[in-house]
């Protein structure tokens, strides 16, 4: 009889409350992304962000990342894209699909380095729209820019004072068709991944190669905010912000 209590007790507390927001699902991963190492790099980085967590698991999924077929693709290794099919209504996998196609998690995916094979990407159509929705506190973006970008580039139209003269404006990268693009991912981009770290995304350092500047640390939300700065700051005319420099 006491067995019996306490398994029923256990299945009772087990389940989510009326109103609770499911927290973990149960993940399914083709046989190339799961020998690549992606998931490992990825799936904590999730969940740092969103407080969700995956479990993969070879059946019974909520959500498969497969090789995409007819379903949209979410990411792409080379000419094989890749989608992720949602097989139950679980809010966190949901949540998860959210997060993929988002600008975060695409940038988390292009971070990653595989030991061996191609590395991943978005695919094709997200490389055409990755122009999305900027949120986040420009006043804050501003001071997050001033503490760790003016030291290299020129944040703002009246600023002075000394910058790397090798090292674009904001206002200049601002006037390219594609600033968005490398505001989103700057983080991944030469030179800052040797000295820049953002929190929840960034591999550490490599101890072999330690940061040749002081190191900068940031989080997402001031990634965010600096979005919303950047997407205020006026584009320049190349020419004219070349001879001022």
């Amino acid at each position: 009889m006491r067995s019996w209590i306490a398994l029923m007790f256990l299945l009772v507390t087990s389940l989510p409350l009326r109103g609770e927001e499911v927290r973990e699902f149960r993940l399914f991963l083709a046989e190339d992304i799961a020998t690549s190492g992606l998931a490992d790099y990825i799936l904590p980085r999730f969940a740092l962000k969103t407080g969700r967590r995956a479990v993969v698991v070879a059946d019974g999924a909520d959500a498969r990342l497969v090789v995409a077929g007819d379903a949209p693709p979410v990411m792409a290794r080379g000419d094989t894209l890749y989608a992720l099919v949602l097989e139950s209504d679980n809010a966190a996998a949901r949540r998860f699909a959210d997060w993929l196609a988002s600008g975060i998690g695409q940038n988390t995916v292009a971070a990653f380095a595989p030991d061996k094979g191609l590395p991943f990407g978005p695919p094709p159509e997200v490389v055409v729209k990755t122009v999305t929705k900027i949120e986040g506190d420009a006043v804050l973006g501003r001071e997050v820019a001033e503490a760790h970008c003016a030291r290299c580039h020129r944040i703002a139209p009246e600023m002075t004072g000394m910058t790397l003269g090798s090292t674009p404006s904001f206002s200049a990268l601002k006037a390219l068709p594609d600033w968005s693009e490398r505001f989103t991912a700057f983080y991944v981009l030469n030179p800052h991944p040797s000295f820049l770290l953002v929190e929840g995304i960034s591999p550490p350092f490599d101890p072999a190669h330690p940061p040749p500047i002081v190191p900068v640390e940031v989080t997402l939300e001031e990634v965010e905010a600096l979005l919303a700065y950047v997407a205020k700051v006026p584009a320049a005319d190349l020419g004219a912000d070349i001879e001022s420099r």
